[in-house]
C-alpha cells in the first residue's frame, strides 16, 4: 500500500508519533518519538537496545499515530510492518536530521556503541480525518 500524502506530510514536518509495539507477552507498548518518511514509508529511528528496536524484531506488526503539532485533529495512522532496518552511518547522521528538525541543533545525546537504527515501516492501512470523512 502506497503511503497516504497526509501521513507523508505529517511525518516530515516537526510533529511528534506515537509508535506503537507489540511487547514479548503479547502486551502493547506505547511511546512518543520523532518521526521521518521516504516518501513510501514511515521512518522511526532509534537504538537496537531500546525495547521497540527489540519487539519488532521479534513481531514486525507496528502502528504510527502522528499528530499535527499545530492541530490534533490534523493525524495519520499508519498500520503496518517494519520491513527492513537500516544501521551504521546512515541511521546516524539521520538522528541529527531529526534532532535539526525537531530542536534545530545536531542530536546531543551520547550514541551508544551499538549505534542506531532506523525503522523503515511499510504501510499496511492509513487512516487520516480526510480518509475516514469520505468513506
Amino acid at each position: 500500500m502506497a503511503l497516504d500524502p497526509d501521513a507523508h506530510r505529517l511525518a516530515t514536518g516537526p510533529n511528534l508519533a506515537t509508535v506503537v509495539t507489540v511487547m514479548p507477552d503479547g502486551s502493547l507498548q506505547a511511546l512518543p518519538t520523532w518521526i521521518d518518511s521516504d516518501g513510501e514509508h514511515l521512518l522511526v529511528n532509534t537504538e537496537p537496545q531500546r525495547q521497540r528496536a527489540r519487539n519488532v524484531a521479534r513481531d514486525p506488526r507496528i502502528t504510527v499515530l502522528i499528530l499535527g503539532a499545530n492541530d490534533p485533529w490534523d493525524w495519520a495512522e499508519v498500520r503496518g510492518r517494519v520491513t527492513e532496518t537500516i544501521t551504521g552511518e546512515r541511521a546516524r547522521t539521520h538522528i541529527d536530521e531529526l534532532s535539526r528538525r525537531y530542536l534545530g541543533v545536531d542530536y546531543g545525546n551520547p550514541v551508544g556503541s551499538q549505534g542506531r537504527v532506523i525503522l523503515v515501516v511499510t504501510p499496511d492501512k492509513v487512516n487520516t480525518p480526510h480518509r475516514i470523512r469520505h468513506r
